[in-house]
């Protein structure tokens, strides 16, 4: 598969994450490719639903085990042939449930400094032994600079949602954003 089919998976994966910004949520947003087509997309709902595990990757697994056409039969890794872009890496939460499904490859935008599970803070998809999940690639950097913005867009607001919420009438939003390489 070509950067430019990458890409345009990418893409999709952003306007999860927009939807999820005018929704108020972390905008993470993902779609789940299978035999080139989207099999499912979603975005994050934790303030929405009120759950802390309402991650956009749950919520799209959650969809495609609930229909009969896309799983069939219940098999150990219901994700085997199922590849996963998302905008941002990731959490270990999601990470381990990708492995425990079987997910072919991961595809992210940004990295995941907090609580990255694909190696920024634990490699829980190829770092971690397991007796029986078998590890998957993941790589980063694809649309990263959307993926960092569209966050960045969400974090200098107030997040009503919070418990607490901080002020943030003094941030500025900053635009500059440090260049990596890609991964081939």
């Amino acid at each position: 598969m070509g950067s430019s089919e990458h890409l345009k998976w990418m893409g999709e994966a952003m306007a999860m994450a927009e939807e999820a910004l005018e929704a108020g949520e972390v905008p993470v947003g993902c779609v789940f490719v299978r035999e080139g087509a989207i099999i499912a997309k979603a975005r994050n709902r934790t303030n929405e639903l009120r759950n802390a595990t309402r991650h956009a990757e749950l919520e799209a697994i959650d969809s495609i085990l609930s229909d009969k056409e896309l799983t069939p039969e219940i098999s150990q890794y219901p994700l085997s042939t199922t590849v996963l872009y998302v905008t941002v890496e990731p959490c270990i939460m999601c990470a381990s449930a990708l492995r425990q499904m079987g997910i072919k490859e991961v595809y992210y935008g940004c990295a995941n400094d907090r609580f990255g599970g694909c190696g920024s803070v634990l490699g829980v998809n190829e770092e971690l032994p397991h007796p029986t999940h078998p590890s998957y690639s993941a790589k980063g950097g694809f649309c990263r600079e959307e993926a960092i913005m569209i966050l960045r867009r969400f974090y200098i607001t107030e997040n009503v949602n919070a418990p607490v919420p901080k002020s943030k009438a003094n941030r500025v939003l900053k635009t500059e954003i440090i260049p990596v390489a890609l991964p081939n």
